[in-house]
């Protein structure tokens, strides 16, 4: 027989060895902020001529970078930081990969090197997709070469979860960790929260660790205790990674005394 303790000791081992989220295509959530790139995500490779791949813009927080790990998991592409980027570090960072994914190509990127990554992909008849809060066309490109190769690609918007895929993403979260979650208390956090998929993925990690200290439970009182706790780490965050929502609305769940 499995007991409450004999759960909390296997969330707690898969906590310390590294906690896996599901990522494929099928646990990827899809609403309206996110439906287009989506889609576009789906119909690979089959993506129309001449894209030779695809720029995924929206602002931080929006899943972004989930999307992209469900197509590299299917692409095998390589998963490249732009800002880290160099002309002597591209064969490296492609490595024997057809598909690359490049994040934070707004961060700062060293332009010969994208341009030669993109050459590289293109050789070997493979995709490129880029992440960014900025669309292609309005990035400070000043490569000519670069710019052309940029216009090429078609531009999929994805923008902040609302509250209905921000409480799937939710519940896919605790499913992941194997952990059962009233409806309430998830209504309680999307009321509250960060509307993001990062403060999601933050928010769940916190309230198990939080759980497995106690009796292995995630009740509302750990919910409270998460969002005091959520409340005061973003305070040191840039302003503009912070996408949140009205937190003064109530709920009836706050007067779960759990």
């Amino acid at each position: 027989m499995t007991t409450s303790t004999d759960a909390a000791n296997r969330r707690q081992l898969a906590l310390d060895l590294g906690f896996r989220p599901a990522l494929g295509r099928a646990d990827f959530l899809v609403g309206a902020s996110n439906a287009e790139a989506a889609a576009w995500i789906d119909c690979w490779p089959d993506w129309p001529e001449p894209a030779r791949g695809l720029a995924i813009v929206g602002p931080a927080g929006a899943g972004k970078s989930h999307l992209a790990a469900v197509w590299q998991a299917a692409s095998g592409a390589a998963l490249i930081d732009a800002p880290d980027l160099t002309p002597r570090t591209v064969p490296d960072a492609l490595g024997e990969a057809r598909n690359a994914v490049v994040d934070r190509v707004d961060g700062g990127i060293d332009e010969p090197a994208l341009f030669h990554l993109f050459n590289m992909v293109v050789e070997r008849s493979g995709s490129l997709v880029i992440l960014s809060r900025t669309p292609p066309a309005r990035l400070e490109i000043t490569l000519p070469d670069l710019a052309s190769r940029l216009a090429t690609l078609p531009v999929a918007t994805i923008g902040l979860p609302d509250e209905a895929l921000l409480a799937g993403v939710l519940a896919k979260h605790f499913a992941d960790r194997q952990v059962l979650v009233r409806d309430d208390v998830i209504a309680y956090l999307v009321n509250r929260m960060e509307r993001s998929f990062d403060a999601a993925e933050r928010l769940a990690d916190r309230m198990d660790r939080a759980a497995l200290e106690g009796d292995g439970k995630i009740s509302m009182r750990v919910a409270r205790l998460a969002m005091a706790d959520e409340d005061v780490s973003q305070e040191d965050m840039p302003h503009e990674d912070m996408p949140h929502e009205d937190r003064s609305r109530e709920s009836a769940a706050d007067d779960d005394g759990q």
